[in-house]
């Protein structure tokens, strides 16, 4: 559970939920099975010409991951950059914060699955690492 509620904005509680509801990950085998599994999947109806919908998340797959998920998602966008910047420009194209919000869920149950298979903690800059190391190899002659 440590590597868990090292992540920004997960507390215990969204940790214990998360992992009991998916029996530790057990039968999960990728990230998109565990985003179908948790009804963050995005669905899409067409036939033919005539129906067309917006792209929606499923929402059938099990309601008390999304349930604890919500607030550290709040949280998450409040107090990480990387979040924060993520959520900004979400309703800067879509102008809508919840489906922003919906987003920032859905990477926090990957980044919760990763970590938890990884066992490894949360670096929150990671990123940056990143960065600086391709930007470390761009200048090597």
């Amino acid at each position: 559970m440590t590597y868990i509620t090292s992540i920004i904005g997960v507390g215990f509680t969204t940790a214990v939920t998360v992992v009991g509801e998916t029996n530790g990950f057990l039968l999960i085998k990728n990230k998109r099975q565990l985003v179908s599994y948790a009804g963050y999947d995005v669905i899409k109806k067409d036939s033919g010409t005539s129906v067309h919908s917006k792209p929606r998340i499923s929402k059938k797959g099990n309601k008390h991951i999304r349930k604890a998920l919500h607030l550290p998602a709040l949280s998450s966008i409040r107090h990480n950059e990387h979040s924060k910047d993520q959520f900004i420009r979400m309703v800067q194209k879509h102008g809508i914060k919840m489906k922003a919000a919906v987003a920032i869920q859905r990477k926090i149950l990957v980044l919760i699955y990763t970590l938890w298979k990884k066992e490894e903690f949360f670096d929150p800059y990671f990123l940056n690492k990143d960065l600086q190391n391709e930007i470390g190899q761009l200048s090597l002659p």
